[in-house]
């Protein structure tokens, strides 16, 4: 069956304004040359520890971070690691690159100017999302663990782009959603017909990351919509509930214990919601939270 013509057009309207939108910022959320470089390394399947290495390496400031988040309780190695090569070669290629854009994005994303939100509080939910959707991925035994930690820390930064180019709606829809994430994606879309976790996974597109984290955050609060990475998804969607019924990781800075989870998150990730204990999960990202996101977001 095929949609009025009004449809069509609204939807023709909603996608030309979801694009103008990105295209306005593409220039100030590229992802730096050294993550282009990186990720064709990473893709390229023959390049060493030591070609990753010497890339990093060029840029003193993200090696320092990277050095310091790996010799963190972010992985609680029992030795020292102080060369970029060592930690590809005991974590991995592309965690390494997780890691590498979990740095950069930061940086990156944090450029687009908005007086609408306390920039370090939008991160702590993204880094403590970040630290509960890796959490859960291991428990789910997801394969490299990692990249969910940067779905889970980059879930909202559509937002970032609605707040900088539309401030007075998005002010509005701040108002209408009192703290409430769920609430504030419903009314994206019925005023714009887009959301910021379309422009989101547009984002990380945009930042060559894997499709399926690209749909992890696109559909972060319709986990069942996604098309290849539900699971993905899921995690994002539970880790973002579970983020805003902490303290420290809240969405707006109040804990919402009352927001609930899609009862179908909870089946794809083969949990039963009944007997998981919320408690643990959150206090498991807290102990590893401060250290974490003040590497991540150190000024230097």
């Amino acid at each position: 069956m095929s949609l009025p013509e009004e449809a069509h057009a609204t939807h023709d309207l909603a996608s030309d304004l979801a694009a103008s939108l990105l295209e306005d910022v593409t220039y100030l959320v590229s992802p730096p040359d050294i993550c282009v470089k990186v990720f064709e390394l990473v893709e390229s399947n023959d390049a060493s520890t030591q070609d990753i290495g010497e890339v990093i390496s060029r840029d003193p400031s993200l090696t320092a971070r990277l050095l310091r988040l790996v010799n963190s309780s972010f992985y609680n190695f029992s030795r020292r690691i102080d060369t970029v090569s060592r930690a590809v070669t005991i974590i991995g290629i592309r965690e390494l690159y997780s890691l590498v854009i979990a740095v950069s994005a930061i940086k990156s994303f944090s450029n687009l100017p908005n007086n609408l939100v306390n920039i370090d509080t939008f991160w702590r939910h993204g880094v403590y999302t970040g630290l509960i959707a890796r959490a859960l991925a291991k428990r789910c035994r997801v394969l490299h663990p990692e990249r969910m930690f940067v779905a889970g820390m980059l879930h909202d930064i559509g937002s970032l782009v609605l707040y900088n180019r539309m401030p007075d709606t998005s002010a509005d829809l701040l108002m209408i959603c009192d703290g409430d994430e769920g609430i504030l994606h419903q009314a994206e879309l019925a005023e714009l017909g887009f959301t910021h976790a379309d422009l989101g996974g547009a984002l990380l597109g945009n930042w060559m990351l894997p499709e399926t984290l690209q749909e992890a955050v696109a559909y972060h609060h319709m986990p069942s919509y996604a098309m290849q990475s539900e699971l993905e998804a899921s995690i994002v969607h539970l880790a973002d509930n579970l983020a805003n019924r902490s303290q420290l990781g809240a969405f707006c800075e109040s804990p919402n214990i009352e927001a609930k989870a899609d009862i179908s998150a909870w089946a794809a990730i083969g949990v039963d919601e009944a007997s998981f204990d919320y408690d643990a999960v959150i206090g498991e990202a807290g102990l590893q939270f401060s250290e974490t996101a003040g590497l991540l977001l150190a000024r230097a």
